[in-house]
């Protein structure tokens, strides 16, 4: 019985890219540290490259970057993170779920979250009026600060105004229109109206913002709720279209298209179904539209790509929908699995320092 004999290969004769151990003496900021990583494997590699992607995506003049944001980062306290990269003009687009946003209006009003102590009660809670999001508290009290804030806006749009027909993006842009005339700090809100980044809530309804909006569609008259009036006699249409070719309207101009991602679910279809929208209305409308792909793509998630979901499938998985560039067409993405409060802190602070030292030479 023979052996084959294997030609074993060093590496280096097939061009492969060598690793480097990570030294920490030889690391001085986090754009140091971010290049090491790139450099390293796992998890750490991915948040290394992701640093790459980053930087051409913001650098890249040609380029519309859009960024979708779940979960409760805001209630985390990562809320000028999104507020940096609005103000430094690396997003064009922000794309958001609803609480996320009216935590952090809540933040920009000057109210706060606390810590959640685990020998808490969560009945107790309720009855002292404390909303738990795991390990942190929001006093129901700052919905209650916030209404206020909300009602003084739409009495502005409904009675001042006499706008009669409204979306998620026009909403937003009122309140932080208003944060900006009426209180100082730092907002979310605030920012994107400052720098004019729509922002966009898909799933408008399912949100504390809504709620508040409702109120003051009830304070008016409470005939609505029970159901003794017509949709007609609303004193305004709420119109998730206008959001739709609102943002296919900026998308259609852009010559690149980019997309940054913490977490995934309705933020993250929405604006990546831009592509197959166009498809869409290509084949069966019978116009002659351009495809749109997004070239450059990051997303910090934990969600993993087995169970199937949206929030974990990966931007190969993507490219099957129309949605994405190829890599072997010129796209670039980078896949962060971890908890965006650890990675995404660590991402803005590298490209910060990245783009300080670029700057200086």
């Amino acid at each position: 019985m023979s052996t084959m004999k294997r030609d074993l290969h060093d590496g280096t004769t097939d061009n492969l890219t060598p690793l480097t151990t990570l030294d920490p003496d030889k690391i001085n900021d986090f754009d140091e540290l971010l290049t090491a990583m790139g450099r390293t494997a796992f998890g750490g590699r991915s948040l290394g490259e992701a640093l790459d992607v980053l930087q051409t995506m913001v650098e890249d003049p040609d380029c519309v970057v859009v960024g979708t944001f779940s979960g409760a980062m805001t209630v985390a306290k990562q809320s000028k993170l999104l507020i940096k990269m609005i103000d430094e003009g690396w997003l064009d687009v922000v794309v958001s779920t609803g609480a996320l946003m009216a935590h952090g209006f809540i933040e920009s009003i000057g109210l706060k979250h606390f810590k959640y102590d685990p020998s808490m009660n969560d009945k107790a809670l309720f009855d002292a009026g404390y909303n738990r999001v795991y390990d942190t508290l929001e006093p129901e009290a700052n919905f209650t600060q916030a209404e206020l804030v909300v009602r003084e806006v739409m009495h502005q749009l409904m009675d001042v105004e006499k706008v009669t027909h409204l979306s998620s993006e026009l909403i937003c842009r009122a309140i932080g229109k208003h944060l900006s005339e009426k209180y100082n700090g730092p907002g979310i809100l605030k920012s994107a109206y400052k720098k004019n980044v729509p922002v966009y809530i898909p799933a408008f309804t399912d949100s504390e913002l809504a709620l508040d909006v409702a109120c003051s569609i009830l304070a008016k008259d409470f005939g609505h709720l029970l159901g003794e009036k017509g949709p007609e006699a609303l004193p305004f249409q709420f119109n998730p279209f206008l959001d739709l070719f609102s943002y296919s309207k900026k998308m259609h101009g852009a010559k690149k298209m980019a997309i940054f991602t913490i977490g995934g679910g309705v933020p993250r279809n929405w604006a990546q179904q831009v592509g197959p929208f166009f498809d869409v209305m290509s084949n069966r409308l019978e116009r002659d539209l351009p495809a749109r792909r997004f070239q450059y793509a990051i997303r910090i998630c934990p969600e993993p790509v087995h169970w199937g979901g949206l929030s974990g499938c990966t931007y190969q998985e993507g490219i099957s929908w129309g949605k994405f560039v190829p890599p072997a067409e010129g796209g670039q993405f980078a896949e962060v699995h971890a908890d965006a409060t650890m990675a995404w802190p660590i991402l803005i602070k590298g490209l910060q320092d990245r783009l300080r030292k670029k700057a200086a030479k």
